[in-house]
């Protein structure tokens, strides 16, 4: 076990979205791949946004991804002591100061223009940067508000090498006099988040590229308050598909990642399509793959493999089968074709128990049946649900399954010798004494030559009666699946369709 030690720190004023959850994937893979440990640490001081619905959410979308840490989770609201110890110890060491100047105008969108036009440097327009200590504490004793701001010094630079951008450099004239404490003792982000991590031992920090303006402010705080810088890597920001950035405000429940749990994604296909939103494995042996297994994301996983570029996250809430990204939708399917059947059978029965098609019988005396099903039409489904819909067919004895209208004009009204020909061709599946592939297809072409008729116009009516649909597995493997008795009487009652 070495000693990196990363944290992945949500706010609770949200759901966890996708870029919060590649961030914390992130750090996962790090503290997986260099035998770290990952905390868990909720930043809950907004008092006002946060929740402990969303505190769930956020706990429920790092489960459903697999993503487990190592120590936590820890709220951010019981280290608020440990903060305002800090900002009066930076006040101690003359790193801070009491500014008391009245809130209406710290507040006023007049002083804060002016502030922006004097290059942002509030700290040659504040009176009360250099106010001597003895007068500012018998001021303060005197219960004058005041908030704690930290003292920027006015010459030199901040500097630290990224692990993904390289050298970053900011001039302490462009870094304002920050606020430490509120006037209500209340902390300040900069603050609480060095402090927390400064306490919790953390060695790397991965985190959003729209964070590094925060990295120059937060390694003067390490400095002032003498503890050592811990490692900044900044992660390229998801983007929205017109470019801008992804926001779970602006783009709702698209962007959850509790919305791809009830869509039917697989855990570890979304896992490896998150990894690859911004990361290309350094390996260029494996440089033309997209599908990794979540031990091989761990073992390929390195900060330098982090793209500069941003990603763009492409979804598109007005297509009811196409709503998100289509590498989501590929790669979730490959997952669904080629997992293991005994690691995808728990998460199909959990979809048809959700949806209440699931029998007990499929797990006792159906099992063999139940699971060559499963196998076979796995093979076109892009998701889990599709399981309990385009897959209804096979698990219902009436017909309570969706009938695609293009499928059903193409294959079954297209020709009106349907009509009679589907019930004939019932009464022959009836007779068989043997009802298997090789048998169903000789019966099927035997009647389809005595009917002069070109065995496809069977096959494709055969195939919308029984399932709705217009493509699926080989029909015969269908025929099978769906049963003699149910085959018998779908086929009788196409001819309703037709008609």
């Amino acid at each position: 076990m070495s000693d990196i030690r990363v944290r992945f720190a949500p706010s609770p004023t949200g759901y966890l979205h996708v870029g919060g959850a590649r961030t914390a994937l992130f750090n996962w893979l790090f503290a997986r791949k260099m035998g770290g440990k990952m905390i868990l640490r909720i930043e809950d001081t907004d008092t006002q946004r946060s929740s402990e619905e969303m505190v769930r959410g956020i706990l429920e979308g790092m489960a459903w991804l697999g993503l487990d840490y190592d120590e936590g989770p820890f709220f951010q609201s019981s280290y608020v002591e440990q903060h305002r110890a800090a900002a009066n110890q930076m006040l101690d060491s003359g790193w801070a100061y009491r500014d008391f100047t009245p809130k209406e105008e710290r507040d006023d969108s007049t002083i804060k223009q002016q502030i922006a036009d004097a290059a942002r440097q509030p700290k040659a327009l504040n009176p009360y940067r250099d106010l001597g200590r003895e007068e500012s504490d018998e001021r303060a004793a005197t219960g004058e508000p005041f908030v704690i701001r930290f003292k920027v010094p006015e010459e030199g630079k901040t500097s630290f090498d990224d692990a993904v951008y390289g050298t970053q450099e900011r001039d302490y004239k462009d870094i304002e006099d920050l606020v430490l404490l509120r006037s209500d003792g209340h902390p300040l982000y900069n603050l609480g988040v060095v402090v927390d991590d400064i306490e919790m031992g953390i060695t790397h920090v991965i985190r959003g590229q729209d964070h590094i303006s925060n990295t120059h402010k937060q390694i003067l705080i390490y400095q002032a308050l003498g503890k050592p810088v811990p490692k900044f890597a900044h992660l390229p920001l998801i983007l929205a598909p017109n470019k801008g950035k992804l926001s779970k405000r602006k783009h709702g429940e698209i962007v959850s990642v509790t919305t791809y749990r009830d869509a039917g994604f697989v855990p570890d296909a979304f896992v490896n399509f998150l990894a690859l939103l911004g990361w290309a494995p350094d390996d260029e042996s494996v440089r033309d793959r997209e599908i990794f297994s979540r031990q091989e994301l761990i073992n390929l996983f390195t900060l330098e493999g982090i793209h500069k570029s941003n990603a763009v996250f492409n979804f598109n809430e007005g297509d009811a089968r196409n709503w998100t990204d289509q590498k989501a939708l590929w790669m979730n399917a490959e997952y669904i074709k080629t997992m293991p059947l005994d690691q995808l059978m728990p998460m199909v029965i959990a979809e048809l128990k959700k949806t209440r098609l699931w029998r007990d019988e499929f797990a006792v005396e159906k099992k063999a049946w139940f699971d060559r099903t499963i196998d076979l039409i796995r093979e076109r489904f892009r998701t889990l649900a599709d399981f309990s819909t385009y897959g209804r067919p096979y698990f219902v004895d009436d017909l309570s399954f969706e009938f695609d209208e293009a499928a059903v004009k193409k294959n079954l009204r297209k020709d009106p010798a349907l009509m009679t020909l589907l019930p004939e061709l019932a009464d022959r599946f009836a007779a068989l004494e043997e009802f298997s592939h090789d048998a169903t297809e000789a019966a099927m072409r035997a009647f389809a030559d005595e009917k002069g008729v070109k065995a496809g116009l069977l096959i494709n009516g055969a195939r919308t009666a029984l399932t709705g649909q217009s493509v699926g597995p080989s029909m015969f493997d269908v025929i099978v699946a769906v049963g003699q008795e149910r085959t018998v009487a779908r086929l009788k009652h196409a001819a309703i369709i037709v008609n």
